[in-house]
């Protein structure tokens, strides 16, 4: 099932990016566009990285806006709504 979720996620547009402000400035605009939209992808900044790394940031994110996290490759990570 997550292998659905892969190939859909890399037809995506990516719809946020995460900069210096860091996860916390995002939180509420992703919980938003999550109502709106089963798959949001999100693009970590350079800057973004000084908190942490892609992964750690990305679980925390998930958890954060109870959402799963569906994959980060490269410099993005995909979040599926749950449910």
């Amino acid at each position: 099932m997550n292998q659905q979720y892969r190939a859909e996620a890399s037809e995506l547009e990516l719809s946020m990016h995460i900069g210096k402000s860091g996860i916390e400035k995002v939180v509420e605009e992703l919980k938003k566009q999550l109502k709106t939209k089963k798959m949001v992808k999100v693009k970590f900044l350079r800057t973004a990285l000084l908190e942490g790394n892609k992964q750690e940031l990305s679980e925390k994110l998930a958890d954060l806006t109870d959402s799963e996290l569906i994959e980060v490759r490269g410099n993005t990570a995909v979040f599926r709504r749950k449910g």
